[in-house]
């Protein structure tokens, strides 16, 4: 077969059947001889004797019979199959590659000469299919199965595989070869039912033996750079350790048999603070940087190791970190060493970069010279290793309103000046981080050095926070502790007007001119008393009743009263959290908080909006990230209610909580709603934070820990224990009809007269013999006179000379079983601590009106 473009002919295929015009020929022939015996079998039927017709015929017969098997058994090979594209025979025929192309049953259809050579076939009849070529060898025979199996499976494949020996002995090739053997369907037209099979062989042993040099290239590449002197490793973009060799592995005790590219990082190696250093390496974009670096790496077992660090990092083309290479030099010299100047030079580098200070040294001007790594982490943002080799500037580090200060500190370094006084400063960016500098002259600086001040930084953060939070918790302290003493001196004056108008109104009738003036005065002295209340709550020293809870029940049992309360223009929306653990406070006084929020929330929101009130659990882990001041790491149930108000300016934040603080228009707040709120969170044991921003709302956080119930043995000791729990003051709602009369002997202890008076008439009126005592010690005079003839005590808490829990203490002595009721403004637990575990009284909260004195001496004296 020429070539078209004038050239070499191509090599002329082995095998080609599909080119045959051999069947045609005998199609021909078949009917010419076939005609011939017809006409003379015509002419000569007559003239010939019937033997010799018949035996004609016979022959004729036969040879019909044998040209038709053979066209048929031609046809059949040609059936199947078409002349090829002469581009594509052009392509095969010259292809360097052998090409087999058979049938189902495995026989040769096309063979290129490629095949020719590699397999030593001269001629058609050499030409052995695949499967009879290297049936021989175990590993090529495999291979020829695998490929089958693809191909019988309508897929194509490949396979390598090594033979000892060529497969063309008469190549003149010597030794093992490596072959490729592939495979693939052919179709030729998709109307045929047959299908072909296409193979393709060559000869790849050059190639193979060009990657055996290339990995043993590699190979000895690779065994140099882990023997080598010194160690290397590489990291991703992200710091993640990509290769280390075995030098640097075996510094830092780390296995390389359970090393995996990205299982270690660059921060893991380095110790202390030394990561400032490397992360202060930045390269511009599109370029490689590189620095020296003395710095200390961490071994698996926690020992550090001094290293020099050649610091090589890229940057891609939009300024993004790329990736690094690190060659790591060993600080392992000793002082009598040539290098002993060098070795000491690179310790004190090490110590340097180690120590938890901040040093920077800057010259006359403020340029910064030195700087150690714990400085470089914590102004990062603020100052790079680019920055100061361009001469960065101290001020660039400190707040502007500082600057003035750090100067003058400059100035007397200049001098030589020893006391220089240290200058507190913030961060520039950030006035919450506040900063302490120490200024210390340079004074025995070589004429070649420039420096004229080290300056080392403290963070004080946190000092400055503790010291806020010390003086907020002071103020706080000291305003609640006010409002309880005025609480309890005011109580005692409610409680007098109380009681003298229930007095004034029992000899009255409701048509008298005087009973709704007095009904007034009950009413304001009332409400005097809830505000009294909200006070104490603020103070912690309000009566709790604390019960195990759950949020869900108590939110949700309020929900309709507190839509109500917000009004028609506001919307109360719910998120209950799922599965909330049990919280331990007085349902009562946190119904008042939620209540608070939710007005005041309202309040916020005069054009409208939504109050959120959501729950959920937060753990301890979670609790502690937030790094809210004071609060501890604990579970909690936390309880949010958010609005979408105007917001809390933050100059006022840290105030609203104070008692009588307000932001409303006069007459329209007390200013002790957010001080009841806050008490009693508090005195749950819980945690209240405001979360405000201005033009877009407010959210309290509350905190309320966690409780636990702790079972408890059925003893005697606890069922003594239970049965301790102090007599609540009775609230009957049809006290009306209760019968509050008595005639037993009441001991009255009041150190405020009005108080005492009133409470002595309203006993008598209701029959009872009452003697009074302004103190203790008058009450024990006058149990000795009378000789314990009293029934009950009645007496207030705080007084002068001797106070009501020595008193009782003292009674209980002599008269065990006497019945005792304490009468206070301050919460029952305030006192009940100081009693004995099974001190037995009841309790009476001020201020308190006729009736509840009744119904108390009643109840104790009954129960």
């Amino acid at each position: 077969m020429a070539n078209k473009s004038g050239g070499e002919p191509y090599p002329s295929p082995i095998v080609d059947r599909a080119a045959s015009p051999r069947t045609l020929m005998r199609l021909f022939l078949l009917a010419g001889v076939l005609i011939a015996a017809a006409i003379a079998f015509v002419f000569l039927r007559d003239a010939l004797s019937p033997s010799i017709v018949l035996g004609l015929l016979g022959f004729l017969s036969l040879l019909g019979i044998f040209f038709i098997v053979s066209s048929m058994i031609g046809f059949i090979q040609v059936m199947p199959h078409r002349s090829s594209d002469p581009l594509a025979r052009s392509f095969v025929d010259g292809q360097a590659e052998g090409t087999l192309i058979t049938d189902r049953k495995g026989r040769a259809v096309y063979a290129n000469a490629a095949y020719g050579q590699l397999t030593g076939a001269k001629k058609a009849a050499d030409v052995q299919s695949v499967e009879a070529l290297l049936s021989r060898s175990k590993e090529s025979s495999e291979a020829v199965y695998r490929l089958t199996n693809v191909l019988r499976e309508g897929r194509h494949g490949q396979e390598e595989f090594r033979l000892t020996r060529a497969l063309n002995p008469a190549s003149g090739a010597v030794g093992a070869r490596w072959y490729r053997l592939s495979g693939r369907p052919l179709v030729l037209e998709e109307s045929q039912s047959e299908k072909l099979f296409a193979w393709q062989l060559c000869d790849i042993t050059a190639e193979r033996e060009e990657q055996e040099r290339f990995f043993k290239d590699l190979q000895h590449a690779i065994d140099y750079l882990d023997h080598a002197p010194a160690g290397f490793f590489s990291a991703g973009r992200k710091g993640d350790i990509v290769y280390i060799n075995a030098t640097l592995a075996d510094w830092l005790s780390i296995d390389l048999t359970k090393f995996r590219p990205g299982s270690l990082t660059i921060a893991e190696m380095i110790a202390g603070e030394g990561m400032a250093l490397i992360d202060s390496v930045q390269a511009e974009p599109g370029r490689n940087k590189t620095a020296t670096l003395d710095l200390d790496l961490r071994k698996t077992n926690g020992q550090s190791v001094p290293v020099r660090l050649v610091h090589r990092v890229s940057a891609t083309r939009d300024g993004a970190p790329g990736e690094s290479r690190t060659i790591v030099l060993a600080r392992n010299g000793t002082e009598g060493s040539d290098h002993s100047a060098a070795t000491a030079e690179m310790r004190f580098t090490r110590f340097f970069n180690n120590t938890p200070m901040a040093i920077a040294s800057v010259d006359g001007d403020g340029r910064i010279l030195r700087t150690n790594a714990p400085f470089l982490k914590m102004f990062s943002g603020l100052v790079t290793r680019d920055d100061l080799e361009n001469g960065a500037r101290f001020e660039t580090v400190i707040h502007d309103n500082d600057v003035t200060s750090f100067k003058a500190g400059l100035e007397q370094a200049r001098d030589g000046q020893s006391d220089i006084a240290a200058v507190d400063t913030r961060h520039p960016n950030d006035p919450a981080r506040h900063f302490r500098l120490y200024v210390n002259a340079v004074i025995d600086h070589a004429e070649s050095r420039e420096e004229a001040a080290i300056i080392y930084v403290v963070e004080t953060t946190e000092q400055k926070a503790l010291e806020e939070q010390m003086a907020q918790t002071q103020k706080m302290n000291a305003v609640g502790t006010l409002a309880g003493g005025i609480a309890h001196d005011f109580n005692n004056v409610l409680t007098a007007i109380l009681l003298s108008a229930d007095h004034l109104l029992l000899s009255l009738r409701p048509s008298d001119a005087s009973f709704a003036d007095l009904m007034e005065i009950k009413r304001n002295a009332n409400r005097a008393a809830v505000l009294v209340r909200q006070l104490l709550a603020f103070s912690r020293k309000q009566t709790m009743r604390p019960s195990v809870l759950s949020m869900t029940d108590v939110i949700g049992d309020l929900r309709m009263l507190i839509d109500r309360l917000t009004g028609t223009n506001v919307k109360l929306a719910i998120e209950y959290g799922r599965d909330l653990w049990p919280v331990l406070t007085d349902l009562g006084q946190f119904e008042q908080v939620l209540i608070n929020l939710a007005v005041n929330a309202r309040d916020a929101m005069p054009k409208g909006g939504t109050v959120t009130i959501r729950t959920r659990n937060i753990g301890a882990d979670e609790v502690g990230k937030l790094n809210y001041r004071g609060l501890e790491a604990q579970d909690c149930v936390l309880i949010e209610v958010a609005d979408e108000g105007t917001g809390i300016p933050p100059e006022i934040i840290d105030k609203i909580f104070e008692p009588f603080f307000t932001t409303k228009d006069v007459g329209k707040g007390t200013g002790l709603g957010l001080s009841m709120v806050y008490g009693i969170v508090k005195q749950s044991g819980g945690y209240i934070y405001p979360i405000s921003e201005v033009g877009k709302g407010t959210t309290f956080q509350i905190f309320l820990p966690r409780h636990i119930e702790v079972p408890v043995e059925a003893t005697a000791e606890g069922e003594a224990a239970a049965a301790v729990v102090p007599v609540a003051a009775p609230q009957a709602p049809n006290a009306e009809r209760v019968d509050l009369t008595g005639s037993a002997v009441v001991l009255l202890v009041e150190d405020e007269e009005a108080v005492r008076r009133g409470g002595k008439r309203m006993l008598e009126t209701r029959g009872y013999t009452v003697h009074e005592a302004a103190s203790g010690v008058e009450a024990l005079e006058i149990m000795e006179e009378l000789g314990g003839a009293v029934d009950i005590v009645v007496s207030d808490v705080v007084m002068p000379e001797m106070d009501g829990p020595t008193l009782l203490r003292e009674l209980r002595k002599d008269y065990p079983d006497l019945k005792f009721v304490f009468v206070s403004g301050y919460a029952e637990e305030a006192f009940a601590k100081n009693l004995p575990a099974d001190a037995k009284f009841g309790f009476l909260p001020k201020p308190f009106s006729l009736k509840q004195l009744a119904i108390t001496v009643s109840e104790t004296l009954s129960s």
